[in-house]
């Protein structure tokens, strides 16, 4: 690795160069990348309402469904506008009464449920059928169509609009993230460090590899959007430790050699020897999202672990030569920084070390108890702003025509419809069941199968198919919701077993069971991973488990307070929160363990050794900490989406918690358990200085 070293530190510009060059590719790779803005669209394929998506789109073209409210308009008017929707690229059909029977007939000679379904006081409905999925960009520039054409003459709600609204919040904002997030870390790093260049350097320095890593993103096909929002500032935040540890081992280096650029090259080498394990670590904490069977673990787990792997290349070659060609500027622009000493601290941690450890017991009953009764919201729209133009129509339409979610039941065509007539009359008699919309219980109305169009007949019969339409006045992922989707489950089954329930109620359920043990798969496959590394890394048997007990203890209380404060957090905090920030901590637990280590084998005590290790290891720790923080807790400042800020707060908690517990918390369980550490760890220390190891305050 030395050589390697010399190599980058000789051919510095010519590395600062590449570097450069491969931004083209990146840009154009950033460009290229789609964007899923459907987080239900993740779920498993194999489940019956995917089953029932795919079929709702291959048989009944119905991919996706807008609900668009008119209000006071003359029924011509009305047909008209739906006549100027259906030549909308993108929109296969607009359907309203005028496709089952002239307008000039009186609506209350409809029947009821027909009735119900298209009219609510002084305003009419017009469902609009979709080409393509919700997400789509056909489906978003109709989306954007339809708005134009109606202007405020309607409210356009349902799925496919929320998701137009969330692409233009996202698309807006995204870019503030970088910017905010870069200010908060450069103010950050210019208060810790004394150099006024460094954190201008630093941030170049990262801004390369984040480019890769969005860039070969081209490569995955499409991300989300919430792995796209966040990654940038993810990728800052996590890899940070990196470049500090390298410009302190330059410093260190440097101190030791008359020549800068044999200090450089030891600095690379020794750099990379050191965040090799800790890196792994947190790479393996980002691929045990991949364990999730909801796709979207398997999104940003891959982009993330992509992203620190870049981060590792680039801090041990793009960094070093940019450091060693701002060379004198960053020692001729200096300042006086706000860093304090920890000698205090650690006075402190070493005197109090039992009481400290018992206090670190304690914490763990209450708090892991929080973390696993902390409420959390699967909505999508509950995680955006209440006055989105979606939003408003979609509460419109909960008001005015009771859809506060709509179920779509698939089954053979070929039921007796006197068995479909028994079905629905069940189905009405479910809890919360607003109106059940079908062929056949329309049917049941005496009106002659002739009398019904061919475009009615295609909406709710096609190929081997039959769909029904059922209206339920209870919000997705509630538990009425949930318990009423399997009495409807129950019932559809009983007359035909291969009958689907689609929609976004099912899919939202599915989502919660999902999620549920995803929760449990990725919490065990991350720990596992990070407890096996540290284990190769220190070939110790009890390091892995006094470390992953303090980073643990650490996101038990970010993910535990919600509780406490009342909060409800997206569903997706549970998951990757505690994954991210066990990537990040598990740097800083190796960096204080390696230090103590460091120091015992220098012939301290185990007492003398841990203050060292404190002071030293403190000064990276904090800086790491607060520029995550600051990255982090700047976005939530200004994000109005409220799953990116709750992933953001709870992130920059995260850090700040994070670096207590490792600088206070895991000090005094390695003086505990020190000598249980000697017994099982391989050469934790050089015999030769036992002699001096019997010291102690």
């Amino acid at each position: 690795m030395k050589r390697f070293g010399e190599f980058i530190v000789k051919r510095r510009v010519l590395v600062i160069l590449i570097s450069l060059l491969l931004l083209i590719p990146s840009i154009l790779g950033f460009i290229g990348t789609r964007i899923n803005y459907d987080i239900l669209s993740y779920l498993p394929q194999e489940l019956d309402t995917m089953k029932g998506q795919k079929i709702l789109d291959e048989e009944f073209s119905n991919a996706s469904t807008g609900m668009l409210m008119v209000e006071n308009m003359q029924s011509k008017d009305v047909v008209k506008l739906k006549e100027e929707i259906e030549k909308v690229k993108g929109v296969e059909k607009a359907i309203w009464i005028s496709d089952a029977m002239d307008i000039s007939v009186p609506k209350e000679m409809l029947p009821e449920k027909i009735r119900n379904m298209f009219y609510s006081k002084d305003t009419t409905l017009i469902m609009i059928k979709f080409k393509e999925g919700s997400a789509s960009v056909n489906t978003f520039n109709a989306v954007d169509s339809i708005k134009k054409i109606t202007g405020k003459r309607a409210f356009l709600g349902g799925m496919s609009a929320i998701i137009h609204d969330t692409r233009q919040l996202a698309e807006k904002e995204t870019p503030f993230y970088v910017l905010i997030a870069v200010a908060f870390a450069i103010i950050v790093l210019m208060l810790t460090m004394e150099s006024t260049v460094v954190p201008f350097i630093f941030l170049v320095g990262i801004g390369f590899p984040i480019a890769y890593n969005l860039g070969s993103n081209y490569f995955l096909g499409e991300i989300s959007y919430i792995t796209k929002a966040l990654a940038a500032v993810l990728q800052l935040g996590v890899t940070m430790d990196y470049s500090i540890f390298l410009l302190h081992r330059y410093e260190e280096e440097k101190s030791k050699r008359e020549n800068r650029e044999e200090a450089m090259a030891e600095a690379i080498a020794s750099t990379f020897t050191s965040i090799a394990g800790s890196s792994l670590t947190t790479i393996a904490g980002f691929l045990a999202l991949c364990t999730m069977k909801l796709g979207l673990g398997k999104d940003i787990g891959i982009v993330m672990a992509k992203g620190v792997v870049l981060g590792v290349l680039s801090t041990v070659t793009t960094l070093p030569a940019l450091l060693m060609f701002f060379d004198k500027a960053i020692h001729k622009y200096t300042h006086r920084t706000v860093m304090p000493g920890f000698k205090k601290v650690s006075n402190f941690v070493v005197k109090h070390n039992k009481a400290l450890a018992v206090f670190f017991v304690v914490l763990f009953v209450p708090f892991i108890y929080a973390q696993n009764n902390t409420e959390v919201y699967y909505n999508l729209d509950e995680a955006l702003p209440k006055d989105l133009d979606s939003i408003v129509a979609t509460n419109k339409l909960k008001e005015d025509y009771k859809m506060t979610t709509t179920h779509f039941v698939i089954t053979d065509k070929n039921i007796e419809p006197y068995k479909v007539k028994e079905m629905v009359g069940k189905i009405e008699n479910i809890d919360g069941i607003e109106n059940v919309l079908s062929y056949d219980s329309v049917m049941g109305a005496s009106i002659p199968e002739n009398f019904i169009p061919d475009e009615i007949k295609e909406v709710s019969k096609k190929g081997n198919y039959s769909l029904m339409m059922i209206n339920s006045k209870y919000k997705a992922a509630t538990k009425e919701e949930n318990e009423q989707i399997t009495k409807l489950n129950d019932i559809v089954k009983s007359y035909d077993k291969g009958a689907v329930i689609a929609g976004e109620g099912p899919l939202t359920k599915d989502l919660i069971d999902i999620a549920d043990k995803d929760f449990k798969s990725v919490n065990v496959s991350s720990i596992l991973a990070i407890f096996i590394i540290v284990l190769l890394v220190f070939s110790s048997l009890s390091i892995p488990v006094i470390l992953v007990l303090a980073i643990e203890l650490a996101i038990s209380i970010n993910l535990g307070l919600p509780y406490f404060t009342g909060t409800i957090v997206p569903f997706v905090a549970s998951i990757v929160i505690g994954t991210i920030q066990l990537g990040a901590t598990v740097d800083y637990a190796i960096l204080m363990t390696s230090r103590f280590k460091e120091e015992l084998n220098n012939g301290l005590n185990k007492y003398e050794a841990i203050k060292i290790a404190i002071e030293e290891s403190s000064k990276s720790i904090v800086t790491s900490a607060l520029t995550f923080f600051g990255a982090t807790i700047g976005v939530y400042a200004v994000s109005k989406m409220e799953l990116i800020k709750s992933l953001c707060l709870l992130m920059a908690r995260g850090a700040i918690i994070s670096m207590f517990s490792i600088i206070i918390m895991l000090p005094p369980l390695l003086i505990i358990f020190e000598k249980v550490i000697s017994k099982t760890t391989r050469k934790w220390r050089d015999t030769s200085m036992e002699s001096n190891q019997q010291s102690s305050l």
